[in-house]
Order: structure tokens, then sequence, then C-alpha cells
């Protein structure tokens, strides 16, 4: 193996500083591990000094140093006497006692770094540490999750320890009305989703801009009360402690939240009406050429002379040829790029959101520029009327105004060098309590699609047989119905959780880990869930995750590969996959799909390390774009702070 100084040397001398600055962070990162791992074993030996005290008397000291945190006069041992007193409220509360990694990483937390935590090490315990602190400093903190499920199911969990320790907690969903998030934003802490968070944001930016000066504030508490129309929300971004922070962080980044108003234009709804009728005529190939990598439909001189004979008599927007260009491209966009029960799904005449990281619904989104009203077209649902944009922000940019930002996730670490670039947050690895013992089998790689979902049938029967719960990941809800289908012909009984299936979330969940049980779910079995194993699984081999198909990000594949071996149990995670598979369609360059079409000849299951470098070189391409579509919103989120800060307004 080569040393680093030989690698080092080997370099072209303009990568010689690059490589310098990679090695020391490395370098520096490592040590930061070493010296939270040393500090979390000073913390752990404290447990004596507090296990023999009685609950008042544990009170007593708690009063003591959360005093030290509201007056501002706490150091780095008011912290570690701090996170000691915290792990004997947590074992007394609720019987779980912060072992020495979890300390670890709540260390590296309130150092304001993002802790790498593997799956099923008890991120959810982890985060009360931190957020004691933080609600002891007396400003709030927010804890986000990815859901508000999630939300709710952790205040429950935790809030014993927060009472005693002197802390007010509360939870957030979209349903809860005005005054309500009100009083839970003034809590200590508070467990809120990323997307609830900042839609409040914006809501208080909203009345903060009807005041001309504090004064005109003052009048209007004064005489609306504290829950009028003019009060605000929230009482400031002081804290923000994330879970799953690169999904939020990264994968989120680029999403926009808007706050709009509806509007009345019924010429407009009349339009996207006559688009999606009009889009059926036109011609791939002929008339317009797509561009799945990117998800663009582009025109031909033929499509535009097809749009001009089709549009030539029509009034109104049709009049302008760019409008009419506009709206064809749209409602062809919606028809070839925006597939149902995979980018969305129809739900009492509306159409839903789905979201690809994660698997789930999103009833409070719409897809912007009309591109919402083009998909309800397609489909020929009533129209809804386009909104007016109020207010906008993207979640990159909101997350940077908090003054304290930490994270916990179990795949940071591949996502470093952008948590670094956008947030200055380091990535800090922690080491698992016990040695990981889930084993990672070979991907397999078929021809078809049908020939992929064949041996995923297979395999979840074989393993079923042994009396091992099997856990099979999708990418869409067209691909769980499909296997569902499958399942059910083969008469082999299974559990779907899916966007539109997802009414017994909880109750899928504690039952995925029973012995022989098939679970069949998309991305919203990848996060925040943990799969317990039933008595006796253990021994037959543990859980058995099947991944149907690559994301376009490892990440979430590990994640997916993580509800199998939590806390050092037995398990295994397989790929199967196909050259049909959107990532290949999509991410494989076109000179090298013929090469493909010859692999495929006669073939059913592909072998070889030409087959694995194309999905591996598919995945880091798709990689490389989402990484480029962030940056670009980065550089506009910067313009706008030095414009909108030259001109002294705010978002």
């Amino acid at each position: 193996m080569l040393s680093a100084n030989t690698v080092r040397q080997s370099l072209p001398g303009g990568l010689d500083a690059l490589w310098d600055i990679s090695i020391g962070a490395a370098k520096r990162l490592s040590m930061q591990r070493r010296r939270f791992m040393r500090r979390a074993g000073t913390i752990v030996a404290m447990e004596d000094q507090f296990s023999s005290l009685t609950d008042e008397g544990l009170r007593q000291i708690v009063a003591v140093v959360s005093r030290a945190f509201r007056t501002r006069r706490a150091g780095s041992g008011h912290v570690d006497k701090a996170f000691a007193l915290l792990r004997e409220v947590a074992y007394r509360q609720i019987g779980l006692r912060p072992h020495h990694v979890q300390v670890a990483a709540a260390l590296a937390m309130e150092a304001g770094c993002v802790a790498e935590l593997a799956t099923g090490e008890g991120k959810t315990l982890v985060a009360t540490m931190p957020a004691a602190l933080a609600g002891w400093r007396g400003r709030g903190c927010h804890l986000i999750t990815v859901n508000d499920y999630l939300a709710r199911r952790d205040t429950e969990w935790m809030e014993p320890i927060y009472r005693f320790c002197g802390l007010t907690v509360a939870a957030i969903d979209d349903q809860m009305a005005p005054h309500e998030r009100r009083c839970a934003y003034a809590a200590d802490v508070t467990y809120c989703t990323n997307k609830t968070v900042a839609a409040d944001f914006l809501r208080d930016r909203l009345v903060l801009g009807q005041f001309k000066d504090l004064s005109g504030a003052l009048v209007r508490k004064i005489t609306s009360g504290e829950d009028g129309p003019g009060s605000l929300l929230g009482r400031g971004l002081e804290c923000a402690l994330i879970d799953e922070a690169d999904s939020v962080l990264i994968d989120e980044a680029v999403t926009p939240l808007i706050i709009a108003e509806q509007s009345t234009n019924e010429q407009q709804v009349a339009a996207y009406m006559n688009a999606a009728a009009m889009a059926a005529q036109l011609r791939r190939g002929v008339d317009y050429e797509v561009e799945t990598r990117y998800r663009e439909v582009h025109l031909t001189n033929a499509g535009q002379r097809h749009i001009r004979e089709l549009t030539w008599d029509l009034q109104g927007l049709w009049a302008s040829p760019r409008h009419s260009r506009e709206l064809l491209v749209q409602a062809v966009t919606a028809r070839e790029l925006f597939i149902r029960d995979q980018h969305y799904f129809v739900q009492d005449g509306k159409v839903l959101i789905i979201d690809e990281s994660t698997g789930r619904a999103m009833p409070d989104r719409s897809w912007r520029s009309g591109m919402h009203q083009a998909v309800e077209a397609k489909e020929k649902l009533a129209i809804t009327v386009d909104r007016d944009t109020l207010a906008r922000v993207s979640f990159q940019r909101f997350f940077r105004l908090y003054r304290r930002l930490a994270g916990m996730t179990g795949t940071g670490y591949e996502a470093r060098h952008e948590l670094w670039q956008i947030y200055h947050l380091p990535v800090v690895k922690i080491p698992t309590h016990r040695p990981r013992r889930c084993r990672q089998e070979p991907d397999r790689i078929f021809a078809t699609a049908d020939a992929k979902w064949h041996a995923v049938l297979d395999q979840a029967k074989k393993l079923h047989g042994q009396g091992r719960p099997v856990l099979v990941g999708t990418r869409s809800v067209e691909a769980s119905e499909h296997l569902s289908v499958l399942l059910e012909q083969a008469n082999l009984k299974h559990q779907v959780l899916n966007a539109v299936r997802h009414g017994r979330e909880a109750a899928i969940v504690a039952e995925a880990g029973q012995a022989g049980r098939i679970t069949v779910a998309t991305n919203m079995a990848g996060r925040g869930t943990d799969i317990k194993l039933a008595k006796g699984v253990e021994e037959r081999g543990g859980l058995a995750v099947i991944c149907s198909e690559r994301h376009l990000s490892a990440r979430v594949d590990r994640q997916l590969f993580g509800r199998a071996g939590r806390q050092g149990d037995a398990g295994t995670a397989s790929v199967l996959l196909s050259l049909e598979d959107d990532l290949v369609k999509r991410f494989v360059p076109l000179l090298l799909r013929p090469l493909v079409a010859r692999l495929c000849e006669g073939e059913s299951e592909l072998s070889g390390f030409l087959v694995r470098f194309l999905i591996a070189h598919a995945q880091r391409r798709a990689r490389r774009l989402v990484t480029s579509q962030r940056k670009s919103v980065l550089r506009a989120d910067d313009w706008l702070d030095e414009a909108l800060g030259f001109c002294g307004r705010e978002l």
C-alpha cells in the first residue's frame, strides 16, 4: 500500500496545497473525535457521584447547574457535569442511560458539529443532552425532525427528562392553530419539522413587514392582543439541532419554501386545460425531445411550427407566441417527466406531491410556476388557481440564519464537504457502541425490470421460509404497489408502507421485526425508524433488507441498509438492480448505452466489473448533478444576501 508521502509526491504541484488541506482537515477531525471520546469517558466515570442521590438531591444540583447556563457563566466543566446529570436523569425517568458513544455524539453537537452516529445507536436520546443545555440558556431550542410523526413521538418519549430538568417541551404539526404554535415556540425545547419552522418564520417576516418601526409593533400588540392577527409566532432563531442533518441540510437544500396567496385568473385556468389537450397532439422525437437526465423538454423546429398551427386562431394568453410555447412545454413536461405514483399521487381529487428523498406525501406543497396546474390538467382534475408569491426562502439560506447550529445523522460522512462549505459544520464520525454485524451482500444486476422483480420475489420467499423478517425498499409508490401484487399472487402475506398507505405507519414499523414478516416500503422506512427484532429472530440471521433500486444518492441507500444490524444485531443487506431502472436510464452516458444493450443480449442476470462500473458511474453522475444544482442555489442565496443587505431589507 502506498504511504501518504508517496501519494503526495506523485501529485502535480498545483494539487500539493489541496492535499495538505485535506490531510490536515482529516487529522483535525480525528483529533476532535478522540477528544470527544476522552471527555465522554470522564463523564461516564462521574456516574457514581449522582446515582446515590435522591430525586430531590438531584433536582437541587440540576438547579445549580442550569443557573450557570442561564447566567452565561458555564464553561466546559459545567457541560461535562450537566451531561453526567442528564445521564442519571434519563435513567430514572425513561430507563435509558446514554452510553459512552452517545455522550461523545452529544459533545460533538454541543461543539457545533454534525455527529455521524450509526443507525440504531439512539440519536433521539443523544439530542436531549445538547437540547437541555440550550433550553437552560433561556433562548429556546428547535429540535428539527424529518416529519410530524417523529416530532410527536420524540416529544412524548423524552418529555419526562426535560420536565425533571425544569424545562418545558412541545411539538408542532401542520394542523395546529396559530395560538397553539405560539405556545409551542415559547417552550424551552420545541420539536418540529424543517418545513414547519421555515414556514412560520416567513409568516413572521410578513407580519414584521407591516410595521415601520418598533412603536408600530407595540401599538399593534396592545390593540390586537397576544393572539391577534399581527402577533408573531416564533421568538427568534437561536439554536437548531437537526436530526437526519444530511437529509434536511443537503437533500432538501434546494427546495424553496414559499408563502403565497390565492389569485383569481379564470383565463389562466382554461389555458392549462387547452394546453394539456394540445400536448397530446405533439409527438416525441418529432415535435420535441426529452432530456431525462436534466428533466427538461426541448421543442424542435417542427414542434414550434406545429404549435403555431394549433394556436393561430386562439386569443388571450395564446396570442403571444412565447406564452404559447411556455404553456405547451409545461404541459408536455407534466406528461413526460412527472410520473403518477412516483412523483405524485391523486387522492380525493387532488394532486399530492411525493417527497423523493423520504417517500412521504406533502399535502401542503405544490409545484411552482404553473407546473402543479399542468399536472392537474393532465390528470383531468379541477384546476387550482395559481397563487401569487408573498415570501420565499430556501432551506440552506434559512438554516444559516441560526446563531447556533448542529446536527446528527447516520450518513453524514459522504456530505462532509458540502456541510462545511455551506454551513461551516464539521462532521465527526462517532464509533458504534457494539461491533456492526450486518453483512453486505454483492449487488445482483438483471437485464430487465421483470427479471429483477421476480428475483426480489424469490429472495423474499426464501427468507420468509427461514423465519426471517424481510424489508424490501422501493423508490416509488408505483414500485411498492407492483411488488405487493406479485407477493399477493405468490400467497405471501405482507404489509405495504408508502405515501398512499401511511395510516398505520407506527404499527407497521413496530411489527416489521417479527419472524417471517414481509414489509414493502418506500423511503418512509429509511429515516427515523427503528425496527426492533422479535425474540428468536436474531438466531435466524436477523432482519434482511432488500434494496430493489439504487437511489440517486448513496447516502439514501446506506440509510435503508442501516435498518438491519442495529446495536450489533445480526442482519443482511442486498441490492437487486436492473438496467431498466431510472438511475441507469437517466445517468448512463449515451455513448455507453449500445454497450449496455450488448451486455443484455441473451442474459437475464449480469455480472462482471463493467456492469458494476456502469451502475457506480451513473450514481456518481447523479451526485454531481444534484451537487451542481445546490451550488447554483447557494450562489443565488449569497447574491440575495448581498443585494438585500445593501438595500436594507431582509428576505
